[in-house]
């Protein structure tokens, strides 16, 4: 039987205050929180939805240093962006606030200290990288060398994109730093982990066992993650900017942003609530539900749950309805490459229109796969749905009660049978709508709501009371009553989803106090309600309009070839005898799974004509196994043999890696048979 709660408290991903907010954003996680949020409180119930910036990390002291100004001044500059955005479009946060602030800092120190004291941390001294201009030890990923295996010299610290071998940085050859361009030495530095093996087997049956009505891709994710092995992960960094570590010999040392961040849903309600916010954390009768995207499902998942259970005193989350990415005209959204729509520029090129854009990526709502947006797309609902359908429903009932009974709603005399039909294909609208909503198909929800507004539409259509009004104005007025009834139906039914259009209708129809309960009901407008006057919900979107939206990514895209053409140069000249000496051939791949304890690597399989071979690739992060089964692929044939966590690796599987460091599998137009050279 389920749970029953009292309350219900939403947390929404914190949105990294380096850059604006993107329809990828908006889509992921803040516009089905919103919804969901606005739901519950339309049906009365207790629930508070917490967001805030989150403002600490290593990229955020770079992006400072290139622009010589503080931390601060970065995140002041984007939460202030983002916060007025998200305020702007409707998104109904009951505090927005930032990880910056003093009270997050005193909640994410003692939530530490308390850990510390209980003896929840293992204490590891390594050695790690050192840039002695830049003054701070090195993340992985900001130390450049040359691959020791394949001899790329523009290898990371953590892998070579080129070969996919998974690397320590003290592997690369002539290793420099991607902060200062210096060479750094290795330096012994402590930090503190948290023992996520310790959690394993708690995290198992209480995600594996507890909560098999997770998504599909939320729960896939965590299982192959708990298969894999947890392991333990750092909870500190050498650096100047966060959270200082609240203990003795840690100076230089702040909170790792995982660890700080997801900390600062408890400190921004804390803010909003100094007096009762442990009644939404330690309350068993609170439900709290995490909306946030596919790629802080292990943080929420496993991390931040790991780190409730070992503090012990807090809920762990009951839902995380995480959805997956919504790509750009068929591109994946990257913000380095500029390639998105930021919300803060559409509110300024579309202004009053926040709904247009809520409906557009509701309706193509990634929710259990990566989905497209396209402004094509975009014109097309607002101009065939919102207007054509929704609107054009709506402005035909208020303009026909104006015309024939100045603007007050009629009287509804007897019902036809097929006035009953009409009332009986709406009868089961909030029943449909509601379990959709409980259950995080917000896009199928709205679906049956804009299907509410196509009955309205054949209603009107078929019993068409603008004939009617030269021989049967009885007739009209039922008519006219129950499309009004349909509407103020409608008023309820799209509150979660189009707030401001919802808000429009109501004040269109004079509607008073309403509820979530109410949808349904035929009796919502009293006869003798004046109207006020009609006014268009939607308009049409002109194709000029969306064509400079298009030249816009157009411009993007142009800029970003020049700019990558210039990063990325040709290489020096080599001899042809050097090329011939490369055998590269096409396979067919035969099987493909994960390598187990490394998250970047694939076992491949392939069909080689020959007999067959295996080849590990690194390339896990940009496809799923079961994606590549059956795939033909180009790969080095006579490459040397290599191991690679403790599997000979037969050749290399060729990639073509983008601006993004996205990397696309290269493979032939057509069907070749195995073992084909390419030439």
């Amino acid at each position: 039987m389920e749970k029953k709660f009292k309350r219900t408290l939403v947390t929404t991903a914190l949105p990294y205050a380096n850059g604006p907010v993107h329809i990828g954003h908006l889509a992921g996680v803040y516009v089905p929180a919103d919804i969901y949020t606005r739901y519950l409180r339309l049906k009365g119930e207790e629930v508070i939805m917490i967001g805030g910036s989150d403002e600490h990390g290593v990229p955020i002291t770079i992006k400072a240093r290139k622009e010589g100004v503080t931390p601060q001044d970065i995140v002041d500059r984007y939460h202030k962006i983002i916060k007025d955005s998200f305020a702007e479009f409707g998104i109904s946060f009951d505090i927005y606030s930032r990880t910056s602030s003093k009270i997050h800092y005193e909640t994410a120190s003692d939530f530490f200290r308390k850990l510390y004291d209980k003896g929840e941390f293992v204490e590891k001294v390594s050695q790690q990288y050192y840039d002695e201009e830049a003054q701070q030890f090195l993340a992985d990923r900001y130390i450049t060398g040359t691959c020791p295996h394949c001899h790329n010299e523009r290898a990371y610290g953590d892998q070579c994109e080129a070969c996919g071998t998974s690397l320590n940085a003290t592997d690369l050859i002539n290793p420099k730093s991607a902060i200062s361009g210096s060479q750094p030495v290795l330096r012994e530095t402590k930090h503190w982990y948290l023992p996520l093996d310790k959690w394993e087997p708690y995290l198992r049956q209480w995600i594996l066992e507890g909560h098999k009505e997770w998504r599909p891709n939320v729960y896939g994710q965590c299982k192959s993650w708990i298969d894999m092995g947890l392991q333990p992960r750092a909870v500190s960094r050498d650096l100047d900017w966060g959270v200082p570590v609240p203990v003795e010999g840690a100076d230089g040392k702040v909170l790792y942003v995982w660890f700080d961040a997801p900390i600062g849903y408890i400190s921004n309600t804390k803010e909003l609530l100094p007096d009762s916010w442990e009644k939404w954390w330690k309350d068993p009768e609170t439900k709290m539900i995490h909306f946030i995207g596919k790629d802080n499902i292990v943080f929420h998942c496993i991390v931040f749950p790991a780190m409730l259970k070992a503090e012990g005193s807090y809920n762990l989350p009951e839902n995380v309805p995480a959805n997956e990415f919504l790509n750009l005209e068929g591109d994946k959204i990257s913000t380095s490459r500029n390639w998105a729509v930021w919300l803060h520029e559409y509110l300024v090129d579309f202004p009053g229109k926040q709904d247009v854009l809520r409906y557009v990526l509701t309706a193509n709502a990634p929710e259990t796969k990566d989905n497209d947006f396209t402004w094509r797309d975009f014109q097309a609902r607002n101009n065939n749905e919102l207007v054509a359908i929704l609107g054009n429903f709506i402005n035909r009932s208020v303009v026909l009660t104006h015309k024939y009974f100045e603007g007050k709603v009629p009287a509804a005399g007897m019902l036809t049978d097929y006035d009953r039909e009409t009332l009986a294909e709406f009868a089961n609208v909030k029943a449909t709508v509601e379990n959709l909503l409980e259950n995080y198909r917000f896009r199928d929800a709205q679906k049956e709501a804009m299907n509410l507004a196509r009955i309205g539409n054949k209603y009107l259509a078929d019993t068409e009371p603008w004939k009617l009004a030269k021989t049967d104005m009885e007739r009209v007025a039922t008519i006219l009553n129950l499309a009004l009834q349909i509407s103020a139906n409608l008023a309820i039914a799209f509150e979660p989803f189009l707030p401001f259009s919802a808000a429009k209708l109501r004040n269109m129809l004079s509607m008073g106090e309403f509820s979530w309960e109410q949808l349904g009901r035929t009796d919502l407008l009293a006869a003798g309600t004046q109207l006020a006057a009609a006014e268009l919900l939607f308009e049409k979107i002109e194709d000029a309009t969306i064509e400079a939206q298009l030249q816009k990514l157009e411009d993007t895209k142009k800029a970003n070839q020049l700019a990558e053409h210039k990063a990325n140069p040709i290489r020096e000249n080599i001899e042809f005898d050097d090329f011939t000496k490369l055998d590269i051939r096409v396979g067919k791949v035969l099987e493909c799974t994960k390598v187990p304890k490394a998250d970047k690597l694939l076992q491949f399989r392939i069909d080689d004509g020959l007999g067959g071979r295996t080849i590990v690739s690194g390339i896990a992060k940009h496809y799923a196994p079961e994606e590549l089964v059956g795939k033909n692929v180009c790969f080095i044939a006579n490459l040397a043999p290599r191991k690679l966590r403790g599997i000979e690796s037969q050749g290399m599987i060729l990639s073509a890696e983008d601006a993004d460091g996205r990397l696309v599998v290269i493979t032939p137009a057509d069907e070749v048979k195995p073992g084909s050279e390419v030439k």
